[in-house]
């Protein structure tokens, strides 16, 4: 995997349930990441979310609890990142994401952990 200032790159790949502006918002610190309307898959299902992204080494950020499941059932990859905040805005999801950015690093270099529960 790239490194990127001393750790590893870490590209997320954005769920529908989340706005396509993230990946420009947070290009500094996770670069290489994506939305899935970019992938034309604004209405794929999760095991073609899934799929995408474990084949693409992608790290899904959802607010979906199925692909937490999904996680739970069957590890990685790919890696999970699970956001609790309820609907909120997208200046409000950047912000627990740049705030969860050494916490995401170390979900990626685990070897234990599939799934990251961010509140």
């Amino acid at each position: 995997m790239p490194h990127v200032n001393g750790r590893c790159s870490v590209k997320l790949l954005f769920d529908q349930n989340l706005s396509r502006k993230l990946v420009n918002r947070l290009v500094d610190l996770f670069p290489g990441s994506s939305h899935v309307q970019f992938h034309d898959m604004p209405e794929a299902d999760d095991s073609e979310i899934w799929e995408f992204a474990k084949a693409n080494d992608f790290c899904i950020v959802t607010q979906d609890a199925d692909f937490a499941d999904r996680s739970r059932l069957y590890g990685s990859p790919p890696k999970v990142v699970w956001l609790r905040c309820g609907n909120t805005s997208t200046p409000a999801i950047e912000k627990l994401l740049r705030e969860s950015e050494s916490a995401i690093h170390e979900l990626i270099a685990s070897i234990v952990l599939d799934c990251l529960e961010v509140y």
